[in-house]
């Protein structure tokens, strides 16, 4: 499956990345090549976000009815492929110092999340702000 990733570059900003089916998703870069690897991976994340999470894929919308869309009319179109395989979740053992434990676990308790959820969305989180 494949969708639709939207670049668009104003004259004082990097290049943007966006995709029609995730309003959400996004992503920006200095280069071209940089911004479309940042979109890659960001779609990638969201992805395997939503596989974790047992929800299923929005269909991709067709070119034309994309086109046809104001935001994305004057942009450059390339397209992202995607794989539905479901994730394999394997168990990892960390140290952590026990104040932070007890903080992350708090923390977790208080977003209504398992203690893996909370540190796997901090890692993610993490490496979507990172570089290539």
């Amino acid at each position: 499956m494949e969708y639709i990733a939207i670049i668009h570059k104003a004259a004082d900003s990097d290049y943007t990345v966006s995709f029609p089916d995730f309003p959400d998703c996004a992503a920006a870069g200095g280069t071209l090549e940089e911004a479309r690897a940042r979109g890659r991976r960001a779609l990638a994340l969201l992805v395997h976000s939503l596989a974790a999470a047992g929800q299923g894929l929005p269909e991709p919308k067709s070119l034309d009815a994309v086109m046809e869309h104001e935001d994305f009319a004057d942009g450059v179109v390339f397209f992202v492929p995607v794989s539905q395989r479901r994730a394999k979740n394997i168990r990892v053992n960390i140290m952590l110092p026990e104040a932070d434990l007890q903080a992350i676990d708090a923390c977790a308790r208080a977003e209504g999340l398992s203690r893996s959820s909370f540190l796997l969305r901090a890692a993610r989180a993490s490496l979507g702000a990172g570089k290539n």
